[in-house]
């Protein structure tokens, strides 16, 4: 599948829907994709690694899903923790209205699924789960996450996914260098060949 079709808000290729099981809160549970959106065919290793690690989720507050594609990880935040807001943000109207589309068939009103311009200006996050679009170019994906990770509350977490040879170590090194004294930058865990990097707010 094209790269273009899910970095672009309104993808070209046909509207092909799939059901696949995977899990949710451990529990298997049939969700829809579509062709146009990331990873359609099955969970992506990356994003299982990622759903893993949310024994550290936030007990309460805003969460924000970053690039939610057809909406596995807010699916995963929205049944584990009830009692918040899981906003799952995408530029591609598609996984908007995939991710809502599996939010209503699987009974989860706190997740509310936006393109970014619909999340208000003022909303600050808990925590921000995701696995970011390294391949819309490193320009973009740096743009992409100096726009929200400066929307962490103070204590806040980020928890970023990102395979090894397609740049972990050398983007948390970049993350260190940027965000500097105000947030704390580390290796969480490393899962076969993925990083997970965690992006905390200190001041």
């Amino acid at each position: 599948m094209s790269e273009e079709h899910y970095f672009s808000q309104e993808p070209k290729s046909p509207l092909k829907s799939k059901s696949i099981e995977i899990p949710v809160a451990g529990v298997l549970t049939q969700v829809t994709t579509a062709s146009g959106t990331f990873s359609p065919q099955q969970l992506d290793v990356g994003t299982e690694v990622l759903i893993d690690q949310m024994n550290n989720l936030a007990q309460a507050g805003d969460l924000l899903d970053l690039g939610c594609g057809w909406g596995p990880i807010a699916l995963n935040l929205a049944r584990i923790q009830p009692t918040a807001k899981v906003w799952a943000v995408d530029i591609n109207n598609r996984s908007i209205e995939l991710t809502s589309k599996n939010a209503d068939d699987l009974g989860l009103t706190n997740i509310f699924a936006a393109l970014p311009e619909k999340v208000p200006e003022d909303l600050t996050f808990s925590q921000i789960w995701s696995n970011p679009p390294i391949r819309i170019g490193k320009k973009e994906l740096h743009a992409l996450l100096l726009n929200w990770l400066p929307r962490l509350e103070s204590g806040g977490q980020a928890f970023l996914v990102v395979q090894k040879n397609l740049g972990s170590d050398s983007l948390q090194k970049w993350l260190t260098e940027e965000l500097a004294s105000s947030y704390e930058v580390s290796r969480h865990t490393s899962v076969k060949t993925y990083r997970v990097i965690k992006v905390t707010r200190i001041s």
